[in-house]
C-alpha cells in the first residue's frame, strides 16, 4: 500500500490522526490477505506496462532413429495461443469530518477505515472468484462492465472444446458434471493426467488442490475422502491413495453454476506447480493500492481516495479442471 499525505496536514487539526488511520488501513488489508484466495488459486504476476501478453510455444518433435551417420532431423518451435491482459482501474473514497476529530469520534473514523479496506479486498476476492463462478462462460459481468474471460484459445476457461492450434490433437475437455465423491475425484485426477500439449503429446499435469465452496456438505465429502487412510463410506481396509495428498481451498465466495443438481457443488481441481511455471491463471497487478489524503475546501473534511490496478484472465486452460454435477452439455467421468 502506497500512503500520501495532504501537504500541510500535520499542521492542521487532522495531523495527530493521520497515522493511526494509515495503520488501520495495513492492518485490515494484511488481514484480509491471510484469508485470500488469490494467493492460492491464480500465478501472481506484477508488470510496469499497459498490458502484458502471455503465450506458450508448442511443443518440439521427439527424436527419431536416423541410423548410422544420419542427419540431423529438424524440428521447430510455434507460438501457441496467446492472452494479452490489460489491468483495470479501481476506485473509491471516504472522508473523515473535522467534526469527528475535533469531538474525538475515534470508533466511527476506524469503522470508516475498515469498512474502506474491508471493500477493497472483497472487491478483489469477488473479481477473482469471479471468474471461477462464470468460468463456463466467455464474458462476465463486474461492476455493470463486462469482462472477456477466456483463456488463450479464446473459449472459456472450462470447456468440452478446447483447440489444438497445431491440429495435432482433438478438442479436449476440462468441464465435467459429477458430483464429488472419492470415485469422481480419482477420475477427475486421472482426466488432468492425461491432458495433451497442442501436438498431442502428454504432459505432466498433476493437480495438488481442491478449491470448494464454503459448504458444509461437499466440506464433509472432500475431507472424508482425503483425510482417511481407508476408502471413506467402506468397512473394508482398503487403502485410500488420495489420504493426505491434497491442499484444499475454501471460499465463500465461490458458487454453483447454473444448471447443476440441487444440492450439490460444484468443485475444481488445480495443479498449483503448472499454474507457476505456464502462468495459467492470472493475477496481474499493475499499480498496489494508493491511498491519498486532501481536505476538501468545501467541507473541511478530510478525504482519503484509494486507486488500484489489477486485472486477471486465464491463459492455459490445463491447470484447472471443473466438475459442475448435472451441468448439461458437460462431460462425463
Amino acid at each position: 500500500m502506497i500512503f500520501s499525505k495532504a501537504a500541510g496536514v500535520a499542521n492542521s487539526i487532522y495531523g495527530k490522526s493521520q497515522e493511526p488511520i494509515k495503520m488501520m488501513l495495513e492492518q485490515q488489508e494484511e488481514a484480509f490477505q491471510k484469508m485470500s484466495i488469490i494467493d492460492k488459486v491464480f500465478f501472481k504476476d506484477e508488470t510496469k506496462d499497459f498490458a502484458n501478453k502471455y503465450t506458450i510455444e508448442t511443443s518440439l518433435g521427439n527424436f527419431v532413429p536416423v541410423g548410422e551417420n544420419g542427419k540431423y532431423p529438424e524440428s521447430n518451435f510455434q507460438e501457441g495461443y496467446s492472452k494479452v491482459i490489460e489491468p483495470e482501474t479501481w476506485k473509491l473514497q471516504f472522508s473523515v469530518t473535522q467534526e469527528m476529530v475535533e469531538d474525538a469520534k475515534i470508533g466511527k473514523i476506524k469503522s470508516r477505515a475498515s469498512a474502506f479496506m474491508l471493500s477493497f479486498n472483497r472487491t478483489k476476492e469477488l473479481f477473482a472468484a469471479g471468474l471461477i463462478n462464470n468460468g463456463n462462460s466467455s464474458t462476465m459481468l463486474f461492476g455493470n462492465k463486462s469482462f472477456d474471460i477466456t483463456g488463450a484459445d479464446k473459449v472459456a476457461l472450462f470447456s468440452t472444446s478446447h483447440p489444438s492450434i497445431t491440429g495435432g490433437t482433438g478438442v479436449q475437455s476440462n468441464l465435467y458434471n459429477g458430483a464429488f465423491s472419492y470415485d469422481n475425484l480419482s477420475a477427475a485426477e486421472e482426466k488432468m493426467h492425461y491432458f495433451k500439449d497442442d501436438d498431442g503429446n502428454i504432459l505432466t499435469v498433476s493437480p495438488d488442490t481442491i478449491v470448494i465452496p464454503d459448504k458444509a456438505a461437499i466440506k464433509k465429502l472432500v475431507f472424508e475422502a482425503i483425510g482417511a487412510e481407508g476408502i471413506p463410506g467402506t468397512a473394508n481396509n482398503s487403502y485410500s491413495y488420495q489420504f493426505g495428498r491434497w491442499n484444499v481451498v475454501i471460499s465463500p465466495y465461490l458458487t454453483d453454476y447454473a444448471g447443476t443438481t440441487s444440492g450439490l457443488n460444484t468443485w475444481y481441481l488445480l495443479d498449483s506447480s503448472f499454474n507457476d511455471a505456464y502462468q495459467a491463471l492470472v493475477w496481474l497487478d499493475r499499480i498496489p493500492l494508493t491511498t491519498k489524503s486532501y481536505i476538501d475546501e468545501n467541507t473541511d473534511a478530510n478525504i482519503f481516495a484509494g486507486r488500484a490496478r489489477y486485472a486477471a484472465a486465464p491463459n492455459n486452460w490445463r491447470t484447472m479442471l471443473c466438475s459442475a454435477p448435472g451441468l448439461a452439455g458437460a462431460s462425463s467421468f
